[in-house]
């Protein structure tokens, strides 16, 4: 069984920096490209960055450029996402999820429970 854990989040000041991780279980780790998601509230899931399989190529929302990067350790089952130079406008609750390249469709139905992060300006 699958399972993707999310970690990291928490209350930090505008301009500020946090480290989010993702633990995956259940699955030959990689083989997969893994995207970081977040929904803020009152909207809609939004896609935040990925990374392929093998770490060789990432993606970025526009929003998110310069700012934040992803990474991942396949020998720990983990991808990272640090984010620095964090806005109100980030305050969401942060989730990964295995996806296909390079379009970043979310693969699993299914979407544990994420990490809240809150930034305050």
């Amino acid at each position: 069984q699958v399972q993707l854990v999310e970690t990291g989040g928490g209350l930090v000041q505008a301009g500020g920096s946090l480290r989010l991780s993702c633990a995956a279980s259940g699955l030959i780790f990689s083989n997969y490209h893994i995207g970081w998601f977040r929904q803020a509230p009152g909207k809609e899931r939004e896609f935040v960055a990925g990374i392929s399989n093998l770490g060789y190529s990432t993606k970025y929302a526009d929003s998110v450029k310069g700012r934040f990067t992803i990474s991942r350790d396949n020998a720990k089952n983990t991808v990272t996402l640090q984010m620095n130079s964090l806005k109100p406008e980030d305050t969401a609750v942060y989730y990964c999820n295995q996806v296909l390249f390079p379009t970043m469709t979310p693969i699993n139905d299914y979407w544990g429970q994420g990490t809240q992060v809150t930034v305050s300006s």
